[in-house]
């Protein structure tokens, strides 16, 4: 009996775990990667979405107020992300951005 009731807990463990917001506690480039890496790639020279690193349009036209709409709303096939993070969340997204494209990283 102990050992169904053991078994029972880790799968209830691992269940809750499986389930946590994968951008839960994630800020910088850590949220990043876990929320626009896929289609912007790790490197930020862009895949399914566009390119947002050196060189690219967002450097040098978008203003991080304009790049967190674009964030918060997800224009065009992107999603939005406005219900899912934070304004800190997004800030630092922006932060990191900004580093990378400034080539400091």
């Amino acid at each position: 009996m102990r050992a169904v009731s053991i078994i029972v807990l880790v799968l209830f463990v691992l269940a809750i775990v499986g389930c946590s917001d994968p951008v839960e506690g994630k800020y910088g480039e850590d949220l990043f990667r876990a929320t626009c890496a896929h289609c912007h790639s790790a490197d930020l020279s862009g895949g399914i979405g566009p390119a947002i690193g050196p060189g690219s349009n967002a450097h040098r036209e978008l203003s991080d107020e304009q790049i967190g709409s674009v964030i918060i709303v997800g224009p065009g096939a992107m999603p939005s992300y406005g219900s899912r993070l934070d304004a800190g969340q997004i800030a630092s997204v922006i932060a990191y951005l900004r580093t990378v494209q400034e080539g400091a990283r």
